[in-house]
């Protein structure tokens, strides 16, 4: 392996040189540069990563944590994240934490150690006590989809109980009275707002429905599957069902399916997240979108504006709000 002391002394020049060269000092003449970069390329010399990194202090790296990157959703927000690291000339370090704590504290204090310029954390599983004491101790740390009132103006969200609030508001305004509820079992804010929102719009409509009408399983289509099984077998009366996202509706129209039971002719649904599922079940599902892209561009940007110390518009975006999608999964009683 060619070492920067046979590049010095290819280019007649010091080992200080070479690294001033390297790590693009202002201090380096132009003669300088010029014969460590011949001096590089005859010799088919790479600077090292890591020791440009200790000079320069940056790695040029941003650091995304997530649920699961084999996840479409979660592929949207690290390509959206890629798209500002490039045009920051910087590069992605990924981890996945699949809502586990014990992996996300693992994944977090990795990418620390890899010492990236920025950090953009996606974290169901750990506490917000022990998310707030990593934000203490890493500046530039941004949290995404999730809100922390210590580190507020650090953490971009989504309104998820406006979400879902408006999910079922447009199925009353559709004449629909008896909609269940498909809730995800995983114990994260996400799933308590978005039944709190389905509860608040029963409520303003003056509609009261059993507990038996909410349904728990996986956020996944086989928890949906699961989920409206358990809803068509205490025979409750039903027309209308919201989602706690588009999976779990697609799973649970394959079950209205195999029962006979047409969608929306008989059985209206609203799903939420507006993934590229949504428009490929049919009928096409209606649904909420969530603007995971943009929130995790926003994330990105605020990430870097931090890295480099620099001052962060207090107006900028940390809520985002859903909108209704409307496609052909809802009909009016």
């Amino acid at each position: 392996m060619i070492t920067i002391k046979e590049v010095a002394k290819e280019a007649g020049v010091s080992i200080a040189t070479v690294s001033r060269v390297i790590n693009k000092s202002p201090k380096a003449s132009k003669a300088s540069v010029e014969a460590v970069t011949q001096a590089m390329t005859k010799l088919g010399y790479r600077p090292n990563a890591a020791a440009k990194a200790l000079v320069s202090q940056s790695t040029n790296t941003i650091g995304v944590l997530v649920g699961d990157v084999s996840d479409p959703f979660f592929g949207t927000l690290v390509k959206a994240v890629d798209q500002v690291a490039r045009e920051n000339g910087k590069h992605l370090l990924i981890g996945n934490g699949y809502h586990n704590a014990d992996e996300e504290r693992q994944a977090i204090e990795l990418l620390i150690n890899n010492r990236c310029d920025a950090l953009v954390i996606h974290s169901k599983g750990l506490t917000d006590q022990e998310l707030t004491h990593f934000a203490n101790e890493v500046p530039n740390m941004v949290i995404i989809n999730r809100h922390i009132p210590e580190i507020a103006e650090r953490c971009i969200s989504l309104d998820n109980f406006k979400g879902a609030y408006l999910a079922t508001r447009f199925l009353i305004q559709n004449g629909h009275e008896q909609i269940a509820c498909i809730a995800s079992s995983h114990t994260i804010e996400d799933a308590d707002q978005r039944v709190q929102g389905y509860l608040a719009a029963l409520q303003e409509h003056n509609i009261q429905l059993s507990n038996l009408y909410i349904e728990y399983a996986e956020p996944n289509s086989d928890g949906g599957e699961k989920a409206m099984t358990n809803l068509l077998s205490k025979s409750l009366p039903l027309t209308g069902i919201v989602a706690y996202n588009d999976y779990m509706a697609a799973g649970a129209l394959s079950v209205l399916d195999e029962n006979g039971q047409k969608v929306p002719e008989q059985v209206s649904i609203v799903g939420f997240d507006d993934g590229l599922i949504a428009r490929y079940v049919h009928p096409r599902l209606t649904t909420v979108r969530y603007p995971i892209q943009m929130m995790a561009e926003r994330a990105a940007q605020l990430s870097i504006e931090l890295s480099k110390q620099q001052p962060v518009n207090d107006q900028s975006t940390v809520l985002f709000s859903p909108t209704l999608v409307r496609r052909d999964s809802v009909k009016r009683l």
